[in-house]
């Protein structure tokens, strides 16, 4: 929370600093109406150049798990993400983005290597959790060449793209992507993108930032608990490389590739795999097609990770502490799903409203591949077929509703149903 107001405060500072003499000025001479008029326009301009957009979910879950029959039914305040932009000039910005996740709880953990002997401590810093997801000044050079510098969002798979409630069908994001790839995936370091080839039709983004940890990888969400955001700094001893190639169609569709390639073993709280390499590596082809009334969405994503047998045994003997998984850990990954759906309010004489009708498929196996010796689980190979509605009473509100099914790879005992009834929303300042 402390960071959310030290970028707030920073900038307006900044703001204060664009209009400073406001005040002294229109005392010194107050009957000086051009002088005032000056001031005025001097203000406005720089209240323009401050910029915000939000969005946010609320949802309602009914379950129905034979793995689980148990489990409560429960509301979640999913998430409200907030974006402040300030531009200093025409082609340098800054970026900050806060997300308040559950209204939930926040803590960090650290290593004391002396005055608790090496152990981890944990330190809970705030009641909710108030995340700074973003940090970025971004360089704008040529519309082929742009660079931003600072903590940033990896654009890896569809769901990175289509991250609004109003984006995706579902009441949630993608379980597939959800399942396998930090959502969202934040990391601090450098990104380069723009928009090449005849009439801009291509666009990429490329990245160098600081790796995952392969201390929370698992069984159920293989590099997912890697994303390093438990401890107050993230470890960069190994950095990684990730991109992005994307066509652009009419309608705001495109089909494209994206990926990423790291080490992970040396960013690991303590140095228990130093010279045993650990490289992710993420591959996957997406597309999005927006027809006048009608959308299609689908990926298909693959991944490998290097030593995931000493992996699986260092993770064994982590601290518990550390709260991880240590659970075995998967050599491969593949996962990919297929979405549509239709407006049928196009059918009617209403105009201002959309009534979307979807179908989903995913399969996801975070133990697609084994090393020898590690227990292939068939419980982590799953599959769901999801179907609902999508009511936008305005363009920017939605009104979401679900069934979702699930297949586990068990022989029995295998079906998680899940109902979800929620609502969603986004805002955005003109100048955003």
């Amino acid at each position: 929370m402390k960071n959310g107001f030290t970028i707030l405060s920073f900038v307006i500072i900044l703001l204060g600093h664009q209009v400073e003499g406001f005040g002294q000025n229109t005392t010194s001479n107050p009957n000086d109406s051009t002088q005032q008029v000056q001031l005025a326009e001097k203000l406005a301009k720089a209240i323009s150049k401050l910029s915000m957009k939000a969005y946010g979910v609320v949802n309602y879950y009914n379950y129905d798990w034979q793995t689980d029959p148990d489990r409560r039914d429960a509301v979640d305040i999913e998430r409200i993400n907030m974006y402040m932009k300030y531009r200093f000039t025409d082609k340098i910005t800054l970026k900050t983005e806060f997300e308040i996740e559950h209204g939930g709880t926040g803590a960090t953990m650290e290593l004391d290597k002396f005055e608790e002997f090496g152990e981890f401590e944990t330190e809970i810093e705030a009641g909710g959790a108030v995340l700074l997801e973003q940090l970025n000044i971004t360089f704008n050079y040529k519309p082929w060449l742009n660079i931003r510098a600072g903590r940033l969002k990896l654009y890896v798979g569809v769901s990175s793209k289509l991250d609004l409630p109003v984006d995706y069908f579902t009441g949630y994001r993608s379980t597939m992507e959800n399942t396998i790839l930090p959502l969202g995936w934040y990391e601090v370091g450098l990104e380069a993108f723009g928009d090449i080839g005849l009439k801009k039709k291509w666009s990429y983004k490329l990245y160098l930032v600081n790796g995952l940890s392969s201390s929370g990888f698992s069984s159920a969400n293989w590099i997912k608990r890697g994303f390093q955001r438990r401890f107050e700094v993230a470890n960069a001893e190994n950095l990684a490389v990730a991109g992005r190639f994307d066509y652009n169609l009419k309608n705001k569709s495109w089909v494209g590739v994206s990926g990423y390639f790291g080490n992970s073993n040396d960013n690991r709280p303590k140095p228990d795999l130093e010279g045993v390499p650990g490289h992710v590596s993420i591959v996957d082809a997406h597309a999005c097609l927006n027809f006048k009334k009608f959308k299609v969405r689908s990926m298909l994503m693959y991944g490998h990770l290097q030593n995931s047998d000493l992996i699986s045994e260092a993770n064994r003997n982590l601290s518990n502490n550390l709260n991880e998984k240590r659970t075995p850990v998967g050599s491969d990954m593949l996962g990919f799903f297929v979405e549509s759906g239709y407006d049928v309010l196009s059918f009617t004489k209403v105009k201002d409203k959309q009534l979307f009708v979807f179908g989903r498929y995913d399969f996801y196996d975070t133990m697609y591949g084994v090393e020898p010796g590690i227990f292939k689980n068939p419980r982590w190979e799953r599959s769901a077929v999801t179907f609902g509605i999508n009511y936008f009473p305005h363009p920017e509100v939605v009104i979401k509703s679900h069934y979702a099914m699930r297949t586990l790879g068990l022989a029995v005992d295998n079906k998680e149903n899940t109902f979800l009834i929620g609502i969603g929303f986004k805002f955005s300042t003109r100048n955003y």
